[in-house]
């Protein structure tokens, strides 16, 4: 196993400092290590999206003419397509970027269902975008030169270079940013949340912790019929309900989403505004972390999403911090017409024996279309 000081030094010594991009739980050792030293020895960005770290690696170098590392998972390579190609590739402006690649699926190996696809398809996906990639090996000296192979590249080609990163390579520095705030859990708040539904509201919920815990506190877990989990596609929960609240005007949708989520397509807020669904209502449980890659930090904490809400024409707006109020506000919430948002601040971390759905996607897909349709 590599530790993480060993591997900043191979960074360091083939002068790359600046790291962006956005956390990845295969190494989410590492992102403790870079923000454990961001504005000392090296510059950490963590980036909303991936498309976004792209071009803020674009920005570095033609302001430096130095190479940045942009961190992802794979999942996040489908979504950089875009920037590099149309950015960075060698017949646009030929800016090289070193791609540290989660891989996230590897074939062989046991994954979630939302990587079964991309874990395949991650290095055909490179040679089809003409990237060169190396498979991190656990071996210091190895990597050494690799390192040292992938900077002689872009330097000399000004293209970009890839390394796919397995689990288990780098050492895990478990950091988690936790706050003695006195916020309730966020699973707590989910169950409240609940607790005061009626009961027959849709729920569409974001990838990650929050859809893990909300199966959890469903009390027929293997009904869970007006429940979407969106396991995959980070930041579309929000539009997936969208999508769902313009052709079930009869229904209560409740989006369950994340700050890191919402941040990631916060432009879809644009387009809820812009139809004005009044059966829409999104709760954003604020813990100002990437809870489900290691609690790395967002940048939440510098943004008003009440204010960015209301700007986007939501008709009702409300940030809460406790358990009661969540009782009171949810009783108020569903009185007002949408879309509506409730911003409910919630504590980092989540208990250990968290399960995940046990019924399959394309089960739990046909039971909830079935739902819709009947209801």
């Amino acid at each position: 196993m590599i530790t993480c000081e060993e591997l900043f030094n191979l960074f360091n010594k083939n002068d790359l400092t600046f790291f962006t991009g956005v956390p990845d739980s295969t190494f989410k050792g590492w992102m403790s290590f870079l923000e454990q030293n961001k504005g000392k020895k090296l510059t950490q960005i963590i980036a909303v999206n991936e498309c976004e770290a792209v071009a803020i690696a674009a920005g570095y170098h033609l302001s430096t003419k130095k190479i940045a590392v942009v961190y992802l998972q794979n999942s996040g390579l489908g979504k950089t397509v875009n920037p590099l190609t149309s950015l960075c590739d060698p017949a646009v402006y030929s800016i090289p970027i070193l791609l540290m690649i989660g891989w996230r699926g590897e074939p062989g190996t046991k994954d979630a269902y939302q990587h079964h696809k991309m874990g395949p398809m991650t290095i055909p996906l490179l040679e089809l975008l003409d990237i060169p990639y190396e498979i991190i090996p656990d071996d210091i000296k190895k990597l050494d030169k690799i390192l040292k192979k992938a900077k002689e590249y872009m330097e000399k080609n000004k293209r970009s270079f890839a390394l796919v990163i397995r689990k288990n390579i780098f050492e895990e520095i478990d950091k988690q940013h936790e706050i003695k705030n006195g916020r309730p859990s966020r699973e707590e708040a989910i169950k409240t949340v609940l607790r005061y539904l009626d009961g027959d509201e849709i729920i569409v919920s974001t990838t990650g912790k929050i859809s893990r815990e909300l199966y959890e506190n469903r009390s027929n877990k293997e009904d869970c019929s007006h429940d979407f989990y969106n396991i995959g596609a980070m930041g579309c929960a929000q539009s997936i309900a969208l999508g769902i609240t313009l052709n079930k005007k009869n229904k209560k949708v409740f989006v369950f989403d994340g700050d890191g989520s919402v941040l990631m397509q916060m432009g879809a807020l644009a387009t809820i505004g812009y139809y004005s669904p009044e059966n829409f209502y999104h709760i954003i449980f604020d813990n100002q972390a990437h809870d489900s890659t290691g609690g790395q930090l967002t940048c939440s904490s510098a943004i008003c999403f009440d204010r960015v809400a209301q700007a986007c024409n939501y008709k009702f707006v409300k940030i809460i911090n406790d358990v009661k109020s969540i009782e009171n506000s949810i009783i108020e919430l569903k009185g007002k017409k949408g879309p509506s948002m409730l911003i409910i601040k919630v504590r980092r971390g989540s208990r250990k024996d968290l399960g995940r759905p046990t019924i399959t996607p394309k089960e739990h897909k046909e039971k909830f279309m079935q739902y819709l349709r009947e209801n």
